[in-house]
């Protein structure tokens, strides 16, 4: 189905808007234990698997994007300019989200110090737009690739290492507490995956299934509206939660 090369997928802003909506359900519940002392289980069963599920949706879709976005600027470019200027293009959309995740880094050093974001999911997203781009080529290798970088993310998981300076990479030193962590192995393995199913369903940018537009409904197009503004929202979510609970006297929250 072929798609005008200024419109969205309104598909993959929905998916992205659920993820959205169980992003904040989870750091709702997260932010109630570990504020307001509120005995929920976060670590560990359920809600540890949905955490996960959340941030797997996330990831997988940051690769499936970066394929129907190189699929676009295919079309829109000569492969010269392609060539020339669609990696700088990448270069600073990825420089932009790890930049936000230094920031993350350094508010939470400030706030929290004992279990401050080291590599977090934003470090994680920035440093995958730019890795990911001599991958958007290859298409089907990115399966065997990605499924490679999630078994070596498992196999290192079992591990402790007397080092702390691959942390970002999957090799975790002992006694290692971070309150967000996505290193690369295994993580960067979901981004190439998602990029092999944007290859396979959304080649030159046009959908290659039959998919009924409910773009037009009301909650559809919420959804939608979330998964446009997923950076905003995920910038903005937490401080937002805290400041409600600690307002409404839930939360106890020491500012230093």
């Amino acid at each position: 189905m072929e798609m005008s090369l200024q419109k969205r997928f309104w598909e993959i802003d929905f998916l992205r808007g659920i993820a959205i909506i169980m992003m904040v359900l989870y750091h709702l519940l997260y932010n109630l234990h570990y504020f307001a002392y509120y005995n929920v289980n976060v670590y560990s069963g359920f809600w540890m698997y949905f955490a996960r599920t959340t941030a797997t949706l996330f990831i997988f879709l940051v690769g499936l994007s970066l394929s129907i976005s190189f699929s676009r600027a295919k079309q829109l470019s000569s492969r010269v300019t392609m060539e020339t200027k669609l990696f700088l293009k990448y270069l600073r959309r990825g420089l932009k989200v790890f930049s936000w995740g230094l920031i993350i880094t350094s508010i939470t050093w400030v706030f929290l110090r004992e279990g401050f974001v080291i590599f977090g999911i934003l470090h994680l997203i920035g440093i995958s737009i730019i890795l990911a781009y001599p991958f958007l080529k290859l298409r089907y290798w990115n399966l065997l690739i990605g499924l490679f970088c999630i078994f070596i993310g498992a196999y290192l998981k079992s591990f402790v290492f007397n080092f702390c300076w691959l942390s970002w990479l999957g090799f975790r030193p002992a006694k290692f507490y971070t309150v967000d962590y996505f290193p690369l192995l295994p993580w960067f393995g979901v981004v190439l995956i998602g990029i092999f199913f944007g290859n396979l369903f959304y080649p030159d940018y046009s959908r290659k299934f039959q998919l009924a537009d409910f773009s037009s409904l009301s909650g559809v197009k919420m959804l939608c509206f979330l998964g446009k503004h997923s950076l905003l929202i995920y910038l903005l979510h937490q401080p937002i939660i805290i400041a409600v609970l600690y307002l409404f006297g839930i939360a106890k929250v020491s500012l230093f």
